[in-house]
């Protein structure tokens, strides 16, 4: 098959041929659609974050069941899925207890070597050297699946920008969800309103949040924000945040700040436009290495929790994340801004490096899914 593989940090992607190998006990075959453009792929790119090469990245996508493995069930071949990129084990430490988005099987296995849960991976050179796999490699014409993070999509939900939902929305969901915890009439706060933050933005409103606030330095982000769902905006790079924030709630500050790009300077504007008593959820993954500084007696005086988020719980939150978008209260034709065809994935990434996609992109196998 077709897929586009990074050979050594710091290169372009190439599209060439890889061999595939069929599913195997609980795996399922999917004939790719659409695979989301994420920032995380960016990081592996730039060796931003460790991972082996060569490789195939993409780790959200949307598709079609061709094949089931040993014991699969639930699911026939030709079901729409949408594919989670968290994939439990479903028997570590972590699963048992229900975090399914702490996976230690998924983290040591995937994360660390490239390989499902058997130590090994699906993809191969045309000369028999082992391809690493980001999550299900979802940057080629077909990818192999723990059955655990496939699900099937509601025919109301678009197959090619579905894809999104695997990583994106299934992400803000986790962190406004799971670990922001917003309810009716809280207010909110997102920095950084990139294609995770959009999405936060979204839940957060969708989640009752009397005030959303997205924070950027991009004009046309902002402009986007509010179209999904954020009821002010602040330019951080003409405003000071801080002061248009506390001008926004009485001088408070907000219930939950969301920071979702993953650097120093904006960690350090979520933790300073949050309430006493607030929460911030750090989702943006950052460059290996990247510390941010707050004010520790601010922290500690004011009982401010700041809190990590990853992805959210497969089993759990997915189907969660399926009905709020068959419902209408999560919109994905404002959050997918961009489509690229197979051929030009490369260009996707150059784009995302170059700020140049405003929401979410997505590569296209299948035009119109």
């Amino acid at each position: 098959m077709r897929a586009h593989v990074l050979d050594t940090v710091g290169t372009d992607l190439r599209e060439g041929d890889v061999a595939l190998d069929p599913p195997k006990a609980g795996e399922v075959g999917v004939r790719v659609a659409a695979c989301g453009v994420c920032h995380t792929d960016l990081h592996v790119i730039k060796g931003e974050v460790a991972f082996p090469t060569p490789c195939v990245l993409g780790h959200e996508i949307s598709g079609w069941v061709e094949t089931l493995g040993d014991g699969v069930t639930g699911l026939d071949v030709g079901d729409r899925v949408v594919c989670s990129f968290i994939m439990p084990c479903g028997s570590c430490r972590q699963c048992d207890r229900g975090h399914e988005d702490l996976c230690e099987t998924f983290f040591a296995k995937n994360r660390l070597k490239g390989q499902l849960y058997d130590g090994s991976t699906r993809l191969s050179a045309e000369d028999g050297t082992p391809i690493a796999m980001y999550s299900m490699a979802g940057l080629a014409e077909h990818a192999v699946v723990p059955a655990t993070a496939v699900f099937r999509l509601p025919d109301a939900i678009p197959l090619d920008a579905a894809a999104v939902l695997g990583c994106s929305v299934f992400t803000s969901y986790g962190a406004v969800h799971n670990v922001g915890k917003v309810t009716a009439g809280d207010t909110v706060a997102v920095v950084a309103a990139g294609g995770i933050g959009l999405n936060i933005i979204q839940m957060a409103a969708a989640h009752g949040a009397s005030r959303v606030i997205a924070i950027d330095i991009d004009d046309e982000k902002l402009a986007l924000a509010r179209r999904v769902g954020a009821t002010d905006t602040v330019n951080s790079r003409t405003e000071d945040a801080l002061e248009a924030v506390r001008g926004l709630t009485d001088g408070h500050g907000v219930d939950v700040a969301f920071e979702a790009f993953g650097s120093a300077p904006t960690v350090r504007t979520a933790v300073d436009v949050v309430d006493d008593g607030g929460r911030v959820v750090l989702v943006g993954i950052a460059p290996v290495g990247v510390e941010a500084q707050f004010d520790i007696a601010r922290v500690v005086r004011r009982k401010i929790q700041i809190l990590g988020s990853f992805g959210a719980r497969a089993s759990q939150d997915m189907p969660a994340v399926l009905d709020l978008v068959a419902d209408g209260r999560i919109r994905l034709d404002e959050l997918v801004t961009d489509r690229y065809a197979f051929a030009d994935a490369g260009q996707a990434y150059r784009d995302l490096a170059d700020r140049r996609i405003r929401g979410r992109a997505v590569v296209t196998l299948t035009p119109g899914g």
